[in-house]
């Protein structure tokens, strides 16, 4: 790291009045923060390219504060680094950084402001001190939009995540609560043109705090996260308070920011961590192939892990059920599951097993329960029912590091942003609607919303990949849609899916026949790997359409996505492609009788010849998708 001059420009004191402005750039200089501190407040501003973004906006981190100026800081931030997994192979973090040491009511804190070329953040810490303990602080950030606009927000369960709500409404106080009072992130696109999302980094090591929300202040559509929290005399970190923005909304999804913003890794031997497929038991129970039917038994178990064994897929997730009841370092399991034969058969298979947990048929003991299922040969624990706490969530993660265990969070977990860069054993959470999950199903539009949206908080588990829709349609699986015929999709789609959403376990919830019957489709996902050295999002816009490119050594797999409302093309540009190089392309498309509600499994593969200035059109059926893999020519 270098120390560098950032043009700082600082006010005067005007009749006795303490003010000063405070300005940091952007590395490429189109990115403006403004910090104006006088002696009772504290507000920042933000422009980009030129256009004011956040209009002045007050932070505090104490009510009725007093400010005194003690001294200032600058540096350039430029280094990179290599995730476990992930997106990308290396992350280059590249930023401005100022930081205004203050006394604000006697206590010595710290305002740090980083500005990337697409996004900000900004936290608060407290040197270790007399005084602090017992002392309420309360961290308040206000964000007053410069323009009107069209905001969306994350909604971790079962429904579709709030959006489009007009910033006019808002001020009203007339649209739903749930609408006023949101989840992270905070999505929103304004008239102006920009798109900025709200979100917040590194909760891990804030210790102190529990995820952000969103409220509306009233008569106003200025969003505000405020929390308030009690340290100890040994100081205390804040989250950082993130700003995103871009042209477009799938920009978001390969903007490092948060990643950036979090603390570095801590786990000091990562190999054991190994992102993958996996196949999941739930979702098919009650199937019938006319010779065997899925259920919570060991012949299932072992059933799958034979298609896993033949399909390159890692993992199977054995979910819940296998024990019937838990007390304090005691597992009661099913009469018909045998755990330890379901475990050694996946090792003897090179298939290892994620193994589900919760607390409804009682407490195992989180003090002992990371270490059971270690002992057990289980790899990952897919944990359930502990909501958005984010001290269980801390707890859980460096409790399951410490005996080497992956886990992933389901129903409504804590969205730890950039979590999966300290602690990468963190590896999926369920922050939105699972596909058949309270067995109702998502639209496609939902899918593409949820993508570009909840997608921005680190991983996600929404269960995509299903090949037998009709069987699923037609009410054949015991958790399957309550209501008949209203899961609107394409097995195409269904692949492209499971390569867009990032995740260290992509879920595949279908039965082993139903892939097996389409095998040379489920060749893209046999193929596809769960972590990246390259991603690009070239098309997007928000409910519509969206366009994911990924690449894995000198293999690119693309994925494209449609809503509901109608057939859609799009023209792919093959520029991420290697200048002058041939590559095969394997293309997997819906086909012209394909239809997301009346013909979903219709599909057709062919291979052509393509290079970098190329086009493809992609044909999309209503709800439809389409997918390639592209290798060069040898």
């Amino acid at each position: 790291m270098k120390k560098v001059c950032l043009g700082l420009i600082m006010g005067l004191a005007v009749s006795g009045v303490f003010a000063a402005d405070y300005t940091v750039k952007s590395p490429d200089g189109q990115a403006v923060v403004k910090l104006t501190c006088s002696d009772s407040a504290l507000s920042y501003a933000l422009s980009w390219k030129g256009e004011e973004l956040i209009n002045s906006s007050a932070l505090s981190i104490l009510d009725n504060p007093d400010y005194q100026m003690l001294d200032t800081a600058t540096q350039t931030i430029d280094e990179t680094w290599k995730p476990v997994w992930g997106s990308f192979s290396e992350v280059r973090d590249h930023a401005n950084q100022l930081t205004l040491k203050l006394k604000v009511s006697g206590v010595s804190v710290e305002l740090i402001c980083q500005v990337y070329n697409d996004g900000v953040g900004i936290r608060f810490t407290a040197p270790a001190q007399s005084g602090l303990a017992g002392k309420s602080f309360t961290h308040r950030i206000d964000y007053q939009a410069a323009d009107a606009f069209n905001a969306y927000s994350g909604m971790p369960g079962s429904s579709i995540p709030p959006g489009p709500t007009r910033s006019t409404d808002l001020e009203k106080g007339s649209v739903k609560k749930k609408a006023k009072a949101a989840a992270l992130p905070y999505m929103m696109q304004l008239d102006n043109g920009p798109w900025v999302a709200l979100l917040e980094s590194d909760l891990y090591s804030a210790e102190l705090f529990n995820a952000a929300r969103f409220t509306v202040k009233p008569q106003t559509s200025i969003l505000q996260n405020v929390a308030g929290f009690k340290p100890t005399d040994s100081g205390f970190i804040t989250p950082w308070k993130v700003i995103l923005f871009a042209d477009e909304p799938g920009d978001f999804l390969i903007n490092m920011v948060t990643l950036n913003l979090a603390a570095p890794c801590e786990i000091e031997d990562t190999s054991w961590i190994k992102p993958g497929k996996g196949l999941w038991d739930w979702r098919i129970h009650g199937y019938d192939n006319g010779d065997f039917e899925y259920g919570i038994n060991t012949k299932s178990y072992l059933r799958q892990i034979d298609f896993c064994a033949a399909n390159n897929i890692e993992y199977l997730t054995v979910d819940d059920f296998w024990f019937v009841k838990a007390t304090h370092g005691k597992m009661d399991i099913s009469p018909e599951v045998d755990i330890e034969k379901v475990v050694q058969y996946a090792k003897s298979k090179g298939v290892e097993i994620q193994l589900y947990y919760d607390e409804h048929k009682g407490k195992f003991g989180d003090d002992l329960i990371f270490k059971y299922y270690a002992d057990l040969g289980v790899v990952g624990m897919k944990y359930g029912f502990r909501g958005n706490k984010a001290p269980f969530t801390r707890m859980a993660i460096r409790e399951a590091a410490n005996e080497k265990i992956a886990i992933f969070f389901h129903d409504g977990p804590t969205p730890m942003v950039g979590v999966e860069r300290t602690m990468p054993n963190m590896i999926s959470r369920e922050y939105g609607h699972g596909q058949q999950d309270a067995r109702k199903v998502f639209l496609p539009s939902t899918f593409i919303k949820m993508a570009m949206i909840n997608g921005l908080t680190g991983p996600l588990d929404i269960s995509n990949g299903n090949f037998g829709i009709n069987s699923i349609n037609a009410g054949e699986r015991q958790k399957g849609p309550k209501i008949k015929n209203s899961y609107i999709t394409t097995v195409v789609s269904e692949v492209a899916r499971c390569l867009i959403i990032n995740s260290g376990l992509v879920t595949l919830p279908d039965a082993p026949e139903e892939y097996e019957k389409k095998a040379d489709l489920f060749s893209f996902l046999a193929q596809m790997p769960a972590t990246w050295d390259e991603t690009q999002v070239p098309y997007s816009k928000m409910a519509e359409y969206l366009t994911v490119v990924r690449r894995s050594g000198d293999t690119w797999f693309v994925g494209s996505v449609n809503a509901e409302d109608q057939a859609r093309d799009l023209q792919i540009e093959l520029d991420f492609l290697k200048p002058g190089v041939q590559y095969e392309v394997t293309l997997f498309e819906d086909t012209e009788k394909t239809d997301g509600k009346t013909n979903p499994e219709a599909y057709q593969i062919s291979k052509q010849t393509l290079k970098s200035t190329d086009v493809v059109t992609a044909k999309m059926a209503l709800g439809g998708g389409h997918a390639m893999i592209l290798r060069p020519v040898k």
